[in-house]
């Protein structure tokens, strides 16, 4: 009989989260049959050896080249055997049961994606949804997130909220949907991909949704070096979504952006 979720996890040298990771799982996920499939993109750590050994039930994929996150997915998703997807990062530990996700999902056949409160390694509250890019954003990055004062708090009021993208940190979703927009664009591979993500669930007919209510921790981090992948990211956004004077707009908007990013980074200016 098949799993009624797969946990869906891309793993690069992830050795050091695997175990606190795998147990919340195990630990959270009560009620519901699951399975976890993993698709190593050829950590040169013991990641493998570690799962095969302290793990063994754990679909374990081994690639001989790092596929990057939007790939790497895809290729997992190819083995999962579960009716409903939750993609989930390997630096992350989950908090709460997500049954109740599931089971909204089964009740709102309109709702393509859902996501969860995510929180640091302090336990902080971590903006984690945000709105699709227009021209703000796209010259303020962050801006992206100004979803109002309950998404700046953390401070929530609504069980629910509609939004426009999910991070790709945890995204729980019914397979059929994945399968529908042919997972994640593979022109992408590290940032952004999630934005893309949710926008093709959206031009499917499906909303994404927010649940505040249930936690998870991720243990994320962002090096200022990696801005060129992020304006790269963007500039593909726009390339696919946009047409005609809001596209030559936009991409003129994001190159202002590099430029103020790289003179920062020579300067040494947050």
């Amino acid at each position: 009989m098949n799993p009624e979720l797969s946990v869906i996890i891309v793993n690069y040298n992830g050795l050091k989260y695997i175990k606190d990771c795998f147990d919340s799982l195990y630990d959270r996920i009560k009620g519901i049959s699951f399975e976890i499939v993993v698709l190593d993109n050829n950590s040169p750590d013991d990641s493998c050896t570690y799962i095969e050994q302290h793990y063994p039930e754990v679909v374990l994929i081994k690639s001989r080249i790092n596929h990057g996150f939007g790939k790497g997915n895809n290729e997992a998703v190819k083995h999962a055997k579960g009716e409903y997807l939750l993609l989930f990062n390997n630096d992350t530990i989950l908090q709460d049961d997500i049954t109740p996700v599931i089971t909204y999902l089964k009740n709102n056949k309109d709702v393509g994606a859902a996501g969860i409160k995510m929180l640091n390694g302090n336990k902080d509250y971590l903006p984690s949804v945000g709105k699709f890019p227009d021209f703000e954003s796209t010259f303020l990055f962050k801006r992206m997130f100004n979803m109002g004062e309950e998404f700046r708090t953390g401070n929530f009021t609504k069980e629910v909220y509609e939004i426009d993208w999910l991070s790709g940190s945890f995204i729980i979703m019914p397979k059929e949907v994945y399968l529908a927009i042919k997972g994640f664009d593979e022109d992408y591979f590290m940032y952004v991909e999630d934005v893309d993500f949710c926008k093709k669930i959206e031009e499917k007919g499906y909303k994404r949704v927010f649940m505040p209510q249930y936690k998870f921790v991720h243990f994320v981090g962002f090096d200022k070096s990696r801005n060129p992948l992020l304006v790269k990211g963007h500039r593909l956004f726009i390339k696919k979504h946009f047409t005609g004077v809001k596209k030559a707009g936009l991409l003129a908007v994001l190159q202002l952006n590099a430029i103020v990013k790289q003179l920062k980074l020579k300067l040494n200016i947050g």
